[in-house]
């Protein structure tokens, strides 16, 4: 008589658990599997850094330019090269993240409390959320790495540890992460995706769905201002001028740094969070 398969359980049903009919499963699953990870961690917030998952160290730009020179001439080498010297500008703000992050996260652990607060926090991809990962460790702390599956340019880097790394599915419970236990939020200069972060997080706070003490640094007026027009939104009506109150503007780590942490000790110190 041949044995009788064993019944599979239906939260062992890969099959199901992978159908359109166990989505909110899944979406669950990226609320509370993250969730359980930062109370085990004793996270309380964080500091999130968004920007451009495309820039460079410095150190990878010059190297990256100088083998472009090495090559022959000719059209193509010539914009690559221009590309390159672009990449080589554009590094300034890896390092500056480099730096604000390490600063931040000495400040944060030289605190006296009982839990992890005010925690580096990035998409934990290359480029500028690389560069905060690797600030905070310079620094001798941790930071959180929230990852999303697409089909290029993202990875997990080396900089978060795996107790902390996490890979989402949905954009939309990524965001969710993103914002839930933020205190302070960094937009370093990017493209699409940060433009987006940044304006969900905008309007959010200007709906009042995010009652919060929120700081928000746009870092950089010069790229921000020439990328998008804040005066012509004001001038057109389709925003109102108190509007850009929502943010600071930071040139420079030293501002960066000095808005964030006396934010806190204002709106989050010696008070329960």
């Amino acid at each position: 008589m041949a044995k009788k398969e064993a019944v599979v359980k239906a939260y062992k049903n890969q099959d199901f658990l992978n159908s359109t009919s166990a989505r909110t499963l899944r979406i669950l699953s990226e609320f509370y599997e993250p969730e359980s990870r930062f109370k085990k961690q004793n996270i309380v917030d964080t500091i999130v850094f968004f920007g451009s998952a495309r820039l460079a160290s410095k150190a990878e730009a010059q190297k990256k330019l100088r083998e472009l020179k090495k090559l022959k001439n000719g059209k193509a080498t010539e914009a690559k090269i221009k590309e390159a010297e672009i990449q080589l500008v554009m590094s300034k703000y890896y390092e500056d993240a480099v730096e604000l992050s390490k600063r931040l996260t000495e400040w944060s652990l030289g605190l006296d409390q009982e839990v992890k607060r005010f925690i580096v926090c990035s998409g934990g991809g290359p480029g500028i959320m690389e560069a905060a990962n690797k600030g905070a460790k310079l620094a001798g702390g941790t930071s959180i790495g929230l990852n999303i599956s697409i089909p290029f340019e993202q990875f997990v880097n080396k900089y978060v540890k795996p107790d902390l790394a996490f890979e989402f599915h949905y954009f939309f419970m990524r965001k969710f992460w993103f914002i839930y236990l933020a205190k302070a939020l960094i937009v370093f200069p990017g493209g699409f995706g940060t433009l987006d972060e940044l304006m969900e997080v905008l309007t959010l706070m200007q709906t009042g769905k995010i009652k919060k003490e929120m700081k928000v640094i746009v870092y950089d007026e010069h790229y921000w201002k020439k990328v998008l027009n804040f005066d012509a939104l004001i001038e057109f009506g389709t925003i109102s001028k108190s509007d850009l109150k929502l943010f600071d503007f930071c040139n420079t780590v030293d501002d960066a740094f000095e808005k964030i942490t006396s934010h806190f000790k204002r709106h989050y110190l010696n008070r329960k969070a």
